[in-house]
């Protein structure tokens, strides 16, 4: 009887040095310095400090107690496909449940997304800043990231609209955006949108956005800030991502969405049995509670953002003697460091030396090495007691 045979990965034309090749979580680095440490203030990760609506909680602990604990249908249930169906297209336009999906977080929406119209050797191009996620989620599956930067002039962040369209060439597959952008805040205007989808209509390129800052905008009294889904149809190569984790203060539950082509929705199905099989049952009930009755609770921790955000660029403007961007959206400030040192080491320094967590800009890409992002989603007196601990560290 012969024996089994193994076969390395170099020579199933796996490789794992790609994988060791992706940049580590420069945030995770530096949180873990200090995670242990009880007196650190962290404003380090993108969430809120507030908890999660009580309906949005009872809902979930009461579909617990009564069994809707077992699996579901791999697209979610249809339930929260039409209750998301309906949220939608009151902000965007008709959108049916079966161009929507449901998914086990944002960030594996992403990953689903990518499965979906990425093969290796691919070439995607990236607009910069960015969570590094959405960054590093191509290389692993083998594509080429070709990253093109927003620009930083006179204290804000904007887009050079012409860079992008020139890197977008017919040999591009897809183009990553994330509006409300984290960690900048700067947003995408209808104008940018509308040239850029008639751009990737003319070379067959697909547009996948992050979207799950878009309730998260400051410029405008509207309930969403400019979304893809306003201006495509839906069978366009067009995939929006969405999450509840943060208009809902439901980071830790991992449930997300996706609206993409009917085509790209079935194939979806496949991979979510392959990937989760489902998001838990319970979790999803949780969420069509969050799209019935939580709108007030979305609306006041827009206005609690936007009073923070408010105070933060206004004292460290102070601190720093020079203008800090306000961003447009999301929930995070993004300056210039006061060091010219690198932002990890930096950031290191500030934990060690002051129980100070911040997220360095390395984080988000080499050529932001030089910025910081505080995120400022909590309560006035954390922003002040943080701000009281930069101050006496910058003196220092």
């Amino acid at each position: 009887m012969s024996k089994p045979s193994f076969v390395s990965s170099s020579e199933r034309n796996l490789s794992p040095v790609s994988i060791q090749s992706l940049r580590p979580s420069y945030i995770r680095e530096v949180a873990n310095a200090g995670m242990h440490n009880k007196d650190v203030i962290a404003f380090w990760f993108g969430e809120s400090t507030y908890a999660t609506p009580t309906q949005i909680s009872d809902k979930a602990i009461s579909a617990i107690t009564s069994g809707e604990t077992f699996y579901t249908q791999n697209l979610g249930l249809p339930q929260l496909r039409q209750e998301l169906s309906s949220y939608i297209s009151k902000l965007h336009g008709h959108t049916e449940p079966d161009k929507i999906a449901v998914t086990s977080a944002g960030v594996s929406a992403i990953m689903l997304a990518a499965q979906s119209v990425m093969e290796k050797g691919d070439k995607v191009v990236a607009l910069v800043p960015l969570w590094p996620n959405i960054v590093e989620i191509p290389k692993i599956l083998g594509c080429q990231v070709e990253c093109v930067s927003l620009n930083f002039n006179g204290g804000s962040w904007g887009l050079d609209l012409d860079l992008l369209l020139t890197a977008l060439t017919p040999d591009v597959k897809a183009v990553l955006i994330n509006s409300p952008n984290n960690p900048t805040g700067w947003t995408m205007s209808r104008a940018e949108q509308i040239s850029l989808v008639e751009h990737c209509r003319k070379h067959n390129i697909w547009i996948i956005s992050d979207e799950v800052y878009e309730r998260l905008h400051y410029e405008s009294e509207e309930p969403a800030s400019p979304s893809f889904i306003d201006i495509t149809d839906r069978n366009e190569r067009i995939i929006c991502i969405n999450s509840f984790s943060k208009s809902w203060l439901m980071t830790g539950w991992r449930l997300g969405w996706i609206v993409a082509p009917t085509d790209i929705v079935i194939n979806l199905e496949k991979l979510i049995e392959y990937n989760t099989s489902c998001a838990p049952a319970f979790i999803q009930l949780a969420g069509v509670e969050a799209l019935k009755h939580s709108e007030k609770d979305v609306a006041e921790f827009r206005s609690k953002l936007r009073q923070s955000r408010d105070f933060l660029v206004t004292e460290l403007s102070s601190i720093l003697q020079e203008p800090i961007a306000s961003p447009q959206g999301a929930m995070y400030l993004f300056f210039p460091s006061p060091s010219q040192d690198g932002s990890l080491s930096f950031c290191k320094r500030l934990v060690s030396e002051s129980g100070l967590g911040l997220a360095p800009g390395l984080a988000f890409g080499s050529d932001a090495d030089k910025f910081l992002r505080w995120c400022y989603a909590c309560e006035r007196t954390k922003l002040e007691e943080g701000l009281e601990r930069f101050q006496k560290f910058l003196n220092r």
